[in-house]
């Protein structure tokens, strides 16, 4: 699977996790050159604390564009610092 934004790749993998339609990236496959860390925070009652990442590329900023969760709850320990992506982030094969 790929993450792509503004026509840049930002992860790919073969590896995701998928949960609520949403494919998980392992850290690994993320490009963090792209990713700028959020004061953002959210709270999903059984994964837990979402953290989340502003993608930007060249100029252009997709704030709070992918999120992740550093803590899971134990139900959600497979995704733990993996990434996700939302806001017009395309996920293709």
């Amino acid at each position: 699977m790929k993450a792509i934004w503004n026509n840049t790749l930002i992860a790919e993998s073969n590896s995701t996790i998928i949960i609520e339609n949403n494919h998980y990236f392992p850290p690994s496959s993320v490009n963090s050159a792209f990713l700028k860390p959020s004061e953002t925070t959210t709270v999903c009652p059984w994964k837990g604390e979402a953290s989340y990442y502003t993608i930007k590329v060249n100029e252009d900023i997709n704030k709070n564009a992918a999120w992740y969760y550093p803590n899971p709850k134990e139900k959600a320990s497979d995704i733990k610092d993996y990434v996700a992506f939302w806001k017009g982030v395309s996920i293709t094969e």
